[in-house]
């Protein structure tokens, strides 16, 4: 299997989506509502998803049918082809919907190649905001905009990113509870938030950002993010040699049975 071909036609579809994105930025974007999990930012989509779901679609089916690939998307009903293939794509079209419905940055492309044991061997990550490409391919390095991405870690606060703010978040304590514990643990002055993204741009976000987490509980109802949140970003932080795990710190599972929904075990992105 050639990865380097498979990047490059990743990153030419994120692109074309980013295109789309880009020219609806500024225009009023009608809401269409879908079965999802118990939030909100899981229920909605538009139009512009669609479109960049169909134009990711028309460059990498050609390589499902080329490399015997399965495929797995947000917007699509799971075909299950996931669990038959050795190698699957996992996208996100717009990753952030709803900051995009209130022109917020924060919402960006996402397309990842997963193997079949839940491992992702390619992330791509297109931000239409800033125009910033993040690409990462296992065991050859993460990228920003082509070039070897190097971190820098210039606060001395932790920086928490999510796309609720911790006020309006129903486990405020518990979560407050968590910063300050790594706040001491680190030496740091004290925590800022950095809240409104999606889960693709806030995980870029923690890397941006260092020190910084990014963190979903776990819980019973159905959220918490699905793998195609994670996928890619998951790829670009293990080459940058930062923590994309689940709460409990065990690898992220890319391949889950039954549900896409990260709910389950929660999720944990640190730098």
């Amino acid at each position: 299997m050639d990865v380097q071909y498979l990047t490059n036609i990743a990153i030419k579809a994120a692109l074309a989506a980013g295109s789309i994105i880009q020219k609806s930025m500024k225009e009023a974007i009608a809401v269409q509502h879908k079965e999802g999990g118990s939030t909100l930012a899981s229920q909605v989509v538009t139009a512009v998803d669609l479109e960049c779901e169909q134009t990711i679609l028309k460059h990498l089916v050609p390589t499902c049918q080329k490399f015997d690939l399965g495929l797995l998307t947000e917007e699509t009903e799971d075909d299950q082809s996931r669990f038959r293939k050795n190698y699957f794509w996992c996208v996100d079209p717009l990753d952030g919907t709803l900051a995009f419905i209130h022109k917020h940055p924060g919402f960006s492309v996402a397309i990842a190649l997963v193997a079949k044991d839940g491992t992702p061997q390619i992330g791509v990550v297109y931000n239409p905001s800033t125009e910033n490409l993040y690409h990462a391919i296992k065991d050859h390095g993460a990228f920003k905009n082509g070039k070897p991405w190097k971190l820098k870690t210039l606060n001395n606060y932790l920086t928490y990113v999510t796309d609720k703010k911790l006020a309006d978040t129903p486990n405020k304590a518990t979560i407050e509870e968590i910063l300050k514990e790594k706040v001491t643990s680190l030496h740091l002055k004290n925590f800022q938030e950095m809240a409104g993204a999606g889960a693709v741009c806030n995980a870029i976000l923690v890397a941006e950002h260092a020190p910084a987490l990014f963190v979903k509980l776990p819980k019973k109802e159905k959220g918490g993010g699905s793998i195609w949140d994670f996928a890619a970003t998951a790829c670009i932080f293990k080459e940058l040699g930062l923590q994309a795990t689940d709460f409990y710190g065990k690898p992220l599972d890319l391949n889950k049975k039954g549900s896409a929904f990260m709910n389950d075990d929660g999720v944990l992105y640190t730098a």
